[in-house]
C-alpha cells in the first residue's frame, strides 16, 4: 500500500490553470498532489551571442524554491550569493527537455526563458516544472504566431515529465516526498507527446535494479506521461 492510498500506477491529482500572470507571455500553474509549481514564459528578441546570426533561437529555463515550499525554510539562494548544485542541475533539465521539443530554426533569432518557482514542494518538483513549463512556453509561441513575428510553429511535439520508482519493492508511479525519501530506486522520464525519450535520470538509492524493473518503470512512464500530455491539451484547449 502506498502512503497516499493510490494504485501503484496512479499519478496524483493534476491541474494546470493557464494565463495565471498578467505580465508574462504565457503562464501556467501547475499542481501534482501537493506539489505547486508556478511556471511562465518569457519572449527576448535576441538569442544568446552564441547564437548570433545563425538564425537559430534557444529556450532556456530557471528554477528556485520559494523558502517555506518544504517542511522547513530553506534560505533564499539570493541572500546566500549563489545558486546550489541542485538548482543549476534541475534548470539545465528543464531547459533541454524543452529545447528537444522545438525547431530552433522556425523560433528565429530569440531565446524564450522559462521561470519555475515552487511554491509547495511534495516531490517531483522538476517533472511538475518541465511539464508545467511546456504549456507556457506553448502559449508565448502562440502569441508569437499570432502577432505574425513567425510565420511557421516552431513546436514540434509536447514535452513532459514523470517520477518513477522501486517503493516498498514495488514498480511506482509519480513518487510523492514519502515515497521519493524511502525509494529503493528513483528516476525521472522526460518523454515527448509521441512517446519518445529526451532524457532519463535514474540512481539506485537503496539497492542495484534489475532490466527487468527499469522496463517496467518505463511502461509507468509511458503511461503517465501520456495522461500529463492529455492534462495539458485540456488545459489548452486542445
Amino acid at each position: 500500500m502506498r502512503p497516499s492510498g493510490r494504485k501503484l500506477s496512479d499519478l496524483r491529482a493534476v491541474s494546470i490553470e493557464t494565463g495565471v500572470m498578467k505580465h508574462a507571455e504565457g503562464s501556467c500553474l501547475i499542481k501534482m498532489g501537493e506539489t505547486h509549481v508556478l511556471c511562465s514564459a518569457t519572449i527576448e528578441d535576441k538569442a544568446p551571442p552564441f547564437l548570433k546570426n545563425t538564425g537559430q533561437g534557444w529556450v532556456t529555463a530557471e528554477y528556485g524554491m520559494l523558502p517555506r515550499a518544504t517542511n522547513s525554510r530553506t534560505r533564499r539562494e539570493a541572500a546566500a550569493g549563489k545558486q546550489s548544485g541542485r538548482t543549476q542541475e534541475i534548470q539545465r533539465l528543464i531547459g533541454r527537455s524543452l529545447r528537444a521539443g522545438v525547431d530552433r530554426q522556425a523560433l528565429g533569432e530569440r531565446q524564450i526563458v522559462i521561470d519555475c518557482d515552487v511554491i509547495q514542494a511534495d516531490g517531483g518538483t522538476r517533472c511538475a516544472s518541465i511539464t508545467g513549463g511546456w504549456v507556457a512556453l506553448r502559449l508565448a509561441v502562440k502569441k508569437l504566431l499570432a502577432s505574425g513575428v513567425i510565420t511557421s510553429d516552431p513546436i514540434m511535439d509536447h514535452i513532459s515529465a514523470v517520477s518513477c520508482g522501486i517503493y516498498a519493492g514495488q514498480p511506482v508511479l509519480d513518487l510523492d516526498y514519502l515515497e521519493d525519501s524511502a525509494a529503493g530506486t528513483d528516476g525521472n522520464f522526460v518523454m515527448t507527446g509521441a512517446g519518445k525519450l529526451v532524457e532519463v535520470q535514474m540512481s539506485a538509492e537503496g539497492s542495484a535494479f534489475s532490466q527487468d524493473e527499469l522496463l517496467q518503470l518505463l511502461d509507468l512512464a509511458r503511461e503517465g506521461n501520456a495522461a500529463l500530455v492529455a492534462a495539458q491539451r485540456a488545459a489548452l484547449g486542445l
